[in-house]
């Protein structure tokens, strides 16, 4: 797949996460999606769900500094976000994509702005 339609679909996501559009969301995951965090690693695609997709709900928005496409299956991004309080915090997560869908997720927690 050519890398800018890898970090289209990474990209998609971001949308999809803070506009609540789980559905799709759903859609990008693989079946075996892996998703890790110093709070969750290695957690499957429905504890993801569970864990995480409720975070959505405190959030205003994304803010994509960096989206850089890594080999052929790696999506690396940095991005900023606000919170639902307007406060803001930067992460950067490493996506591997295969074919049209996210195998994995990696968070490196950044820090309050």
């Amino acid at each position: 797949m050519p890398a800018q339609d890898r970090a289209a679909i990474v990209r998609a996501c971001f949308a999809a996460f803070a506009a609540g559009h789980r559905h799709v969301v759903e859609a990008a995951l693989a079946d075996d999606f892996v998703f890790s965090s110093p709070a969750d690693v290695g957690i499957d695609r429905t504890r993801f769900f569970e864990r995480c997709w409720p975070g959505h709900e405190n959030l205003r928005g994304f803010e994509l500094k960096r989206v850089h496409e890594i080999g052929d299956d790696e999506v690396v991004v940095t991005y900023e976000a606000e919170r639902s309080d307007g406060s803001r915090f930067r992460n950067t997560e490493v996506f591997r994509v295969d074919g049209d869908r996210i195998k994995s997720e990696e968070v490196y927690f950044g820090w309050n702005m």
